[in-house]
């Protein structure tokens, strides 16, 4: 087991895919390594799925930044 209790999967890179929420939400996807763009194919993309840690962190940094961003807009409609 690692550090997200997932199995080990050996699997090849070739199978991999780039994940989508954090190639579309992420302005700074582009400069990131290869290896951490990838995500599990048979995975939604979500944090865990990605395929290093560094993947990972980045994820859930995309993740908190997009719930700041929503925050004030739903503060400002209910005040």
């Amino acid at each position: 087991m690692d550090r997200f209790h997932r199995r080990p999967e050996h699997t090849d890179t070739r199978t991999a895919r780039e994940c989508r929420f954090c190639s579309t939400l992420d302005p700074d996807f582009a400069s990131r390594r290869a290896i951490d763009r990838m995500v599990l194919p048979k995975v939604d993309d979500t944090a865990s799925a990605h395929l290093t840690e560094d993947g990972y962190v980045k994820h859930r940094i995309v993740e908190l930044m997009r719930k700041q961003a929503i925050a004030p807009a739903v503060l400002q409609r209910t005040a």
